[in-house]
């Protein structure tokens, strides 16, 4: 079965150029097209997308908010977020709001083909320009970890390392580094689904809701090897 795509973007020549990109592609079928954030819920409803590539800077509602309706109600819809904003306060809005990639609206075609077909796995797609803003704004706002989340629900004066088996702490190791769950994966030998499954583990150890969080916290008390 083809990858299903709603293209989501207040310009149609910039969609028509993402659908250009595409349609060509055996593993991806465009079944829709929005023009703002009012029309993505009910796009969803009737289209059920796989991936939604969305635009963040749109009339009525934002892209952002667009994400925090779509991620709790449709879980199983991957957002790809492509925008043309590249600053932090963008990308991490984006991110702890649940997006599962970002890509800038200059990014090539072979980049957007793989972010589309790696979101649709259950992986998550920061390219190194993005992933490095994410990791230096954590860094440097390593003390700012919202309060429901400053500790573990069952100890929250607990070190959230000391609360991981061995690999779990290997991977989130790797998490703070900016590695993808592919290049995780290819690291230790095992699967993307693997690794996705013990970032969740990890993730519900932590109670945090996203990547984002989860990264904050671990920085704000680095591993004791």
């Amino acid at each position: 079965m083809p990858i299903r795509i709603l293209v989501v973007d207040d310009h149609s020549v910039v969609r028509q150029g993402i659908i250009t990109l595409l349609e060509d592609e055996d593993d991806m079928l465009i079944v829709g097209e929005a023009t703002d954030g009012d029309e993505v819920m009910e796009s969803v409803k009737e289209l059920r997308p796989d991936v939604i590539l969305l635009d963040l800077t749109m009339p009525r509602m934002s892209g952002i908010d667009v994400i925090k309706q779509i991620v709790p109600a449709f879980p199983n819809v991957r957002i790809l977020v492509f925008s043309m904003h590249n600053n932090s306060d963008y990308i991490l809005a984006a991110v702890k709001s649940g997006a599962a990639g970002y890509l800038q609206k200059d990014t090539s075609r072979e980049e957007i083909l793989k972010a589309v077909r790696s979101v649709f796995k259950g992986e998550l797609y920061y390219p190194p320009s993005t992933s490095s803003i994410i990791i230096r704004s954590l860094i440097k706002h390593v003390t700012a970890v919202p309060e429901p989340y400053q500790g573990l629900e069952q100890n929250p004066g607990a070190s959230i390392w000391k609360a991981l088996t061995p690999r779990e702490q290997q991977i989130l190791q790797c998490l703070t580094e900016g590695l993808s769950s592919k290049e995780i994966g290819e690291h230790f030998d095992i699967s993307s689904n693997t690794v996705a499954n013990q970032r969740a583990s990890i993730m519900k150890k932590a109670n945090v809701r996203n990547t984002a969080e989860l990264i904050s916290l671990a920085l704000k008390e680095p591993r004791k090897r």
